[in-house]
């Protein structure tokens, strides 16, 4: 993969991608902080998510969640993860 990376830096004059930008930001912001920051945004993020939508926006990600978690048959483990995760941050909301 690092090569596919240097061979598209020189096809671009050596711009770097989005992609490769991204994944560069990324990692550098996990390195320069900890756990409690991304609960902060994360916090943030959901606040502003339900300032900006009514309960009708989230019984329709409701069900679409449902829908994929019931028929992703392999991925069984991942689904009651999603699903622990979200009876976490609800009960948080509270």
């Amino acid at each position: 993969m690092a090569n596919n990376n240097n061979n598209s830096k020189n096809n671009n004059n050596n711009k770097m991608s989005y992609e490769e930008a991204g994944r560069k930001g990324g990692k550098t912001t996990s390195q320069n902080h900890d756990k409690e920051f991304y609960q902060e945004i994360g916090e943030k993020g959901g606040e502003a998510t339900a300032s900006n939508h009514d309960k009708e926006f989230y019984q329709e990600i409701g069900e679409k969640g449902g829908k994929n978690s019931s028929n992703s048959g392999n991925s069984s483990n991942s689904s009651r993860s999603r699903s622990n995760n979200s009876n976490n941050n609800s009960s948080n909301n509270g």
